[in-house]
């Protein structure tokens, strides 16, 4: 049966898409390059997403790929104090923040995060403790093993999607069973991370088996290399393979997306909701003249 999804002080329903704003504390992230390392530009970029439609934001203080060591004392320089600023501003949004770290998850959950988004896979199980300690969500996401901040080399799956859900439930199941609340646990299938791009299509295009395991499904989809090279675009013409893979993983049944472009985002999840029955039109007009 299909559960409320519960994350700081909201409670969204078990057919509400949502969005995640993505707010890189980063000075060199892979597609703003920076744009929001320092406070304010980063500000403007959390109350822009939430005008926009986002009700999440997600806060990273390291780059997901290779690059310069940012050692835990400096990942939390770059993040703990802005939870706590953002959330001072902020007092609805709900928080998250992308760390596969306890320490980092520990301190950011004292300023006042809501999510903890593992994008390593649980490489660091103290930081499911961490989130059953403070009562924050966690997300659960498939790495392939993979070390944090490498790429896949020639990584193999005898099947790609059973391998996704015996991880992603697995740890699921051992948060809940710390006491993080079930319905505050989500699972993510982790394109791109140890997986090249043909697994992260087989991905997508399964996302109904993770749908139908019954935990809520998290993807981040914006701008990875898997569109890129489905498409032989760069980072900055991704958009459009972006959007596409969105609308086909919102008709599947994913529920929360960890985005760029969050107003662009916002229409293609409204419009599948509405042709779902899930939403009705925002106006409705024609034929009654």
């Amino acid at each position: 049966m299909a559960r409320p999804l519960r994350l700081g002080r909201r409670e969204f329903g078990p057919y509400e898409p949502v969005i995640m704003a993505i707010v890189n504390r980063t000075p060199d992230s892979f597609y703003d390059q920076g744009a929001t390392f320092h406070d304010e530009p980063a500000l403007a970029r959390v109350e822009q997403a939430i005008a926009e439609g986002a009700q999440i934001v997600d806060i990273g203080g390291v780059k997901a790929g290779p690059g310069e060591e940012v050692t835990a004392e400096e990942e939390a320089r770059r993040t703990v104090g802005f939870v706590a600023e953002v959330r001072r501003r902020f007092p609805d949004v709900t928080i998250s923040v992308d760390t596969w770290r306890h320490e980092v998850g520990e301190a950011v959950c004292e300023a006042g995060a809501d999510l903890l988004n593992d994008a390593w896979g649980g490489v660091d199980p103290k930081l499911a403790e961490v989130a059953a300690r403070y009562g924050v969500g966690l997300v659960c996401t498939h790495a392939g093993g993979a070390e944090p901040r490498t790429r896949p080399h020639r990584i193999a799956y005898e099947d790609v999607m059973a391998d996704i859900l015996k991880v992603t439930v697995g740890l699921a199941e051992r948060a809940l069973e710390l006491g993080v609340p079930r319905e505050s646990i989500l699972i993510d299938p982790g394109h791109d991370f140890g997986k090249n791009t043909r697994h992260s299509l087989e991905a997508t295009r399964r996302l109904g088996e993770m749908v139908g395991s019954g935990w809520p499904v998290l993807v981040s989809l914006s701008n990875k290399d898997f569109v890129g090279e489905t498409l032989d675009r760069p980072v900055k013409e991704r958009v459009v393979g972006t959007l596409a893979t969105t609308a086909v993983s919102a008709w599947l049944g994913a529920q929360v997306y960890r985005v760029h472009e969050v107003g662009e985002t916002r229409q293609v999840l409204d419009m599948v909701a509405a042709i779902a029955g899930h939403r009705a039109p925002a106006v409705a007009r024609r034929g009654l003249a």
